[in-house]
């Protein structure tokens, strides 16, 4: 059976093409083709021809865009098997009906107001919280887009909401031959220690040692299926949105899962992961967890 494609969200952007280059080295890392998608709204505007002498059409404009993006692609790494997609619909809804049958996402970063780069997009927020695979949001610095790091970062969330971002974190460890930091953030609430009389240090003590627990418990799997991966763990005190991005500055990705309640139509995402979209330093990887009914 064929692999499923890695597809990319391409809308002409510079965002958008440096998302496209971070896709092409990432389909040649997992053997997998690249499908470069581009969606608008142009049907409901624009003639099927532009007028002669006129300026082109939103359909000639929109072609335009992927065939640029598949040549970068497919000059970045001739190997790579390359497709397009025009489709005259909304963006966010036309790249969550590609998701359905993909190996994950890719979107670009786009800025807004005055800090370039700080703030994600409407439509790479919305596939993020969304999407039913794996979503990459291209963004960060250039030591991390370029992946000289050589350091995957996994945010290891509650018991239900990370199984399957801790394999794709150690999956993409392995492909890459890198190094694979867990980190479990954990607090102590400030009632623990001001309204029960205990021995200094003691109710901190709990809360790290369940972190340890709860790390070592969602780390046991992968470690069995992929023994190569080197793996550095630990438990930090803090906020986990604060504490990943801080750390994200030394990973060239940081994954975090994100539990999906079927049925549900908002977005579906931690405070830590949409902190990470917005301002992480390296590109974020959210792979959802579907949760079923009980």
């Amino acid at each position: 059976m064929a692999p499923l494609p890695l597809v990319v969200g391409v809308d002409g952007s510079g965002p958008g093409l440096l998302a496209v280059d971070w896709a092409v080295d990432e389909a040649a890392r997992h053997h997998l083709p690249l499908r470069l998608v581009h969606a608008s709204l142009w049907a409901a505007y624009d003639g099927a021809v532009p007028p002669p002498g006129g300026p082109p059409s939103a359909r000639a404009t929109a072609e335009h865009v992927v065939a640029t993006a598949a040549g970068r692609a497919r000059r970045r790494d001739p190997r790579i098997e390359v497709s397009t997609a025009v489709l005259p619909e909304d963006a966010a809804r036309a790249l969550l009906r590609a998701g359905d049958s993909a190996a994950f996402l890719v979107v670009g970063s786009r800025g807004r107001g005055t800090v370039k780069g700080l703030l994600l997009g409407s439509v790479g927020l919305a596939v993020a919280a969304r999407a039913r695979c794996p979503v990459i949001v291209v963004r960060g610095d250039p030591a991390g887009l370029a992946g000289t790091h050589e350091r995957i970062l996994l945010g290891a969330g509650d018991p239900g909401t990370s199984g399957e971002a801790a394999r794709f974190a150690f999956r993409e460890a392995e492909a890459r031959g890198c190094a694979l930091d867990v980190v479990r953030a954990w607090r102590c609430p400030a009632y623990e220690t001001l309204d029960h009389p205990a021995p200094a240090g003691e109710p901190e003590r709990r809360h790290k040692e369940r972190a340890s627990a709860l790390l070592d418990a969602a780390l046991r799997e992968p470690i069995a299926a992929h023994p190569g991966v080197r793996v550095r763990r630990a438990t930090v005190e803090g906020p986990a949105s604060k504490v990943l991005v801080l750390r994200s500055a030394a990973a060239d990705l940081v994954v975090v899962g994100a539990r999906r309640h079927r049925g549900h139509a908002g977005l579906q995402l931690g405070r830590a992961s949409h902190t990470l979209l917005h301002h992480a330093e390296c590109p974020v990887a959210v792979v959802p967890e579907v949760s079923r009914p009980a």
